[in-house]
């Protein structure tokens, strides 16, 4: 949307309003390019989030940005509402719970980086409310940044499958589906589901140059492949509740059909051929098998670009010199609607067809989604887009446990992984519940869904503020308190209802949908990569304001922060601002110093005893919540043979974490490997197996000792018997 001077911005650099200047297009596309290259980058090097190294150097800058924008608020003077502060406030109590619940968590150092993560989202949140405030007049920038940042990891993706020896690490290698950047399937689907919105927006407006509006259709076919190449079924659910958000909010329909239709029929066409490839839909298959069948994938894709902008190219002229009648885009539109209706209902047709019948059908695919016994096998490859069943009931089951066992507080943030041992009946190693809600009721149990339901509700609740939607409660509320119900919509609002600031608003709320939506049933919030975006979009559909208020004028704020500038006040704010989110970068990168730390000491251990045993103090300084420094203490000074001190380091790890079964493990293995005390390592052994019953190591260590106690007592009982015999012969 062009650019528009904003009265109040006017008022306050003076009495007098500004003469209006024209718009500067390169200040604009500047932004647009770093916000793009940004997101892409916090994607591509952020990686799945379940690395200390990538995830910490995401954090920094995240930090950083945040803290910037922050004192960039600060400063900005200007009489506009803050909006979205509610919204922002909810986020800070989430933030603080989350660090506040290392105090009684299980693993208090996978809670403080759970907090540094999610004090880096609350800090890039806050920067696109502030970004709304300030550079609001720069939304279409925002969205083509989106658009672009979300192709290009999707374009990535695709690429380690067209060159998997080049790109893809060992373990993508292995698997079909696509797993790069994020080394998770589910995270890259999301991440192109998230791009389909922006993309339709891109074909859809009425504004910009035809030539790069007709850029939407290929990359909508490109994000649409990308979502089945990673046979990915909660994208798939996530983008088609949230297109069909789009089509009933968004007057563009006609336009968006042609962009999504198009763009799917492109997309359909190669996943047909991909699928039909067993060297690229099986896993296992080696890489000079994958790399001729990628390198025709490689052309495949090509030709799909080539022929989806040509179609673009061909609509956006056509259009441009005879477009639809009013009454046909209405007819259009109806329709569209229509389709979008009948589609459950064709689902149900489907299904009463089908050998289960309706019921049969509904019943068997609810026991295989709900239940935790369920013994439905889905296959890794293009069969499951259509298959029902997961794993997820188990681990949801097992939050619920973890939750009735802690209701008010849970385990701790990221305490899951470790509480749920307790309650597991196989042996997996699950990082995370996969669902937003039933993390959280595990992890900061009755008090962090409450907070988490908060943040939801002020964010709906901005929202709607900003897309003009009227709730009638709030009417009811007034009447209630004595207040004059809101006035009706005035003739501006619902010209503003309908105009390009208010489709590209409602473009970035169905961003968020899909996000929500995919977040309830997966893991994703702990993807920066995925989160990242979401955060950004509901950032400033939150702090934009009503669209009745001319947005933000980008070209006032030099003016504005001069003024600020010339404020004490505003100036210690903004200063406070910066040491903020320096704090929070210095905080977020101390775990991974500690981490550098006990490498050093790994390395000095058998040759430099004094400086190892330093650089353990300097990681155990760093972290000292976490029981690494600890157990390489105890392997230093194993390794300069003081056992006494390598059992202190092993017995403060226990003490330091008690409900970890881990910790138990280690001092139980020290008393049998290097004290060559079963009896005691059994004695060990029970907290350890209790915490988790399913221990492959627990249960090993278990008849090892056992085995050790019985070689010790047949040992005792033949040194007996021998002496019995030499005392006989005396």
């Amino acid at each position: 949307m062009s650019s528009v001077a904003a009265p109040s911005d006017a008022r306050v650099l003076g009495g007098t309003r500004r003469r209006r200047a024209p718009r500067l297009p390169p200040g604009e596309t500047l932004f647009g390019v770093a916000l793009a290259l940004g997101l892409a980058a916090v994607g591509l090097r952020g990686g799945g989030g379940l690395s200390v190294g990538p995830t910490t150097t995401v954090e920094i800058a995240l930090d950083v940005v945040g803290g910037v924008f922050a004192a960039l608020g600060a400063l900005a003077v200007s009489d506009r509402r803050w909006w979205g502060g509610l919204t922002v406030a909810c986020f800070a109590g989430l933030a603080a719970l989350t660090a506040l619940s290392i105090t009684w968590a299980i693993e208090p150092s996978d809670a403080w980086l759970e907090a540094n993560r999610t004090v880096s989202y609350l800090l890039i949140f806050g920067a696109s409310v502030i970004g709304a405030r300030t550079l609001g007049a720069w939304s279409s920038a925002l969205l083509g940044a989106l658009c672009a940042a979300t192709t290009a990891i999707c374009v990535w993706a695709i690429l380690t499958k067209v060159f998997p020896g080049a790109l893809s690490s060992h373990e993508s290698q292995t698997y079909a589906r696509l797993r790069e950047p994020y080394g998770y399937w589910n995270a890259v689907g999301l991440t192109a589901a998230l791009g389909v919105p922006p993309a339709l927006w891109l074909g859809a407006r009425r504004s910009g140059h035809a030539a790069l509006n007709a850029l939407a259709y290929p990359i909508t076919g490109v994000l649409l492949l990308t979502i089945l190449l990673a046979y990915s079924r909660g994208s798939l659910l996530a983008v088609g509740l949230g297109v069909g958000l789009w089509f009933v909010i968004v007057p563009l329909r006609l336009r968006g059909v042609a962009v999504l239709a198009t763009g799917a029929l492109g997309a359909l066409a190669v996943a047909g051929w991909v699928f039909s490839q067993d060297t690229l839909t099986k896993d296992g298959v080696g890489v000079a098998e994958q790399a001729t069948s990628g390198h025709e994938l490689g052309l495949a894709v090509v030709v799909m670009v080539i022929v989806l902008l040509a179609l673009g190219l061909a609509m956006g002229f056509q259009a441009a010199r005879q477009a639809p009648s009013e009454p046909t885009r209405r007819r259009a539109g109806a329709v569209i609607l229509v389709a979008l209706s009948l589609v459950p209902v064709l689902l149900v047709v489907a299904l009463a067809m089908s050998s289960k019948g309706l019921g049969g059908s509904i019943s068997s695919g609810w026991k295989s989604l709900t239940d935790p016994n369920s013994q439905t096998t889905v296959l890794n490859d293009p069969s499951r887009l259509t298959s029902v069943g997961s794993v997820r009931a188990r681990y949801w089951d097992e939050s619920i446990k973890v939750f009735k066992a802690h209701p008010l507080k849970g385990v701790g943030a990221g305490g899951y992984k470790t509480a749920r041992l307790r309650y597991r009946t196989d042996r997996l190693d699950v990082q995370h519940s996969h669902g937003y809600g039933v993390q959280t009721a595990a992890d900061l149990g009755l008090l962090g869904l409450l907070v988490s339901a908060a943040l939801t509700l002020a964010w709906l609740v901005a929202t709607a503020r900003t897309l003009g939607w009227r709730v009638p409660l709030p009417d009811v509320a007034a009447r209630l308190v004595g207040r004059a119900p809101p006035a009706p919509t005035s003739a501006s609002e619902r010209r503003a209802r309908r105009g390009p600031e208010y489709v590209a608003m409602a473009t970035l709320a169905t961003m968020v949908f899909i996000f929500g939506v995919h977040s309830f049933i997966d893991w994703t919030w702990f993807v920066p990569g995925t989160a990242v975006i979401a955060l950004v979009a509901a950032g400033w559909v939150a702090g934009r304001g009503p669209l009745s208020e001319p947005p933000a004028d980008p070209r006032m704020l030099g003016a504005r922060l001069a003024q600020g500038l010339r404020s004490p006040v505003r100036v210690a704010i903004a200063v406070g601002a910066l040491a903020l989110g320096g704090l929070a970068a210095w905080t977020a990168w101390l775990p991974l110093g500690s981490i550098h730390a006990q490498n050093q000491a790994l390395q000095l251990a058998s040759t430099n005893y004094a400086k190892a045993s330093a650089a353990v103090q300097t990681a155990q300084d760093r972290n000292p919540l976490s029981i690494d420094p600890l157990l390489t203490r105890a392997l230093v000074e194993s390794t300069a043979h003081h056992r006494d001190a390598a059992r202190e380091a092993l017995t403060d790890a226990v003490r330091l974490q008690p409900n970890n079964p881990s910790t138990w493990e280690y001092l139980s293995g020290f008393a049998l490997e290097q004290e060559n005390d079963p009896q005691l390592a059994l004695r060990l052994l029970g907290p350890a197996l209790y915490l988790d019953p399913q221990s492959p190591t627990g249960k090993a260590d278990y008849l090892k000792a056992l085995r050790v106690l019985t070689l010790q007592a047949q040992a005792r009982s033949e040194r007996a018997q021998k002496a019995k015999q030499r005392k006989k012969k005396r």
